[in-house]
């Protein structure tokens, strides 16, 4: 018996498939000493990321994350509200 999905539920992400849009772009950033953690996501669906390694106080991580991760990220998975750098 296959289930049917409701189309008017909104979608709700998940650490799994946020994981894997970081996963994209993860080598790029390791390139450079550095990485990025999934934190979590809360009930708003707003996903929370910090840099590790060399990205950590790298005056470039901001402008990094605001004009490609977030942007990718709030893209690429579905129900994503909003992300923040912490």
């Amino acid at each position: 018996m296959s289930e049917e999905i409701n189309n008017n539920e909104p979608h709700i992400p998940t650490k799994k498939e946020v994981e894997e849009c970081i996963s994209k772009i993860r080598p790029y950033i390791q390139q450079d000493g550095g990485d990025i953690a999934l934190l979590g996501i809360d009930e708003n669906n707003v996903v929370y990321v910090s840099f590790r390694g060399a990205c950590q106080g790298c005056f470039m991580a901001v402008e990094d994350f605001s004009s490609g991760i977030k942007s990718l990220i709030l893209d690429e998975v579905p129900g994503v509200t909003d992300v923040m750098l912490v």
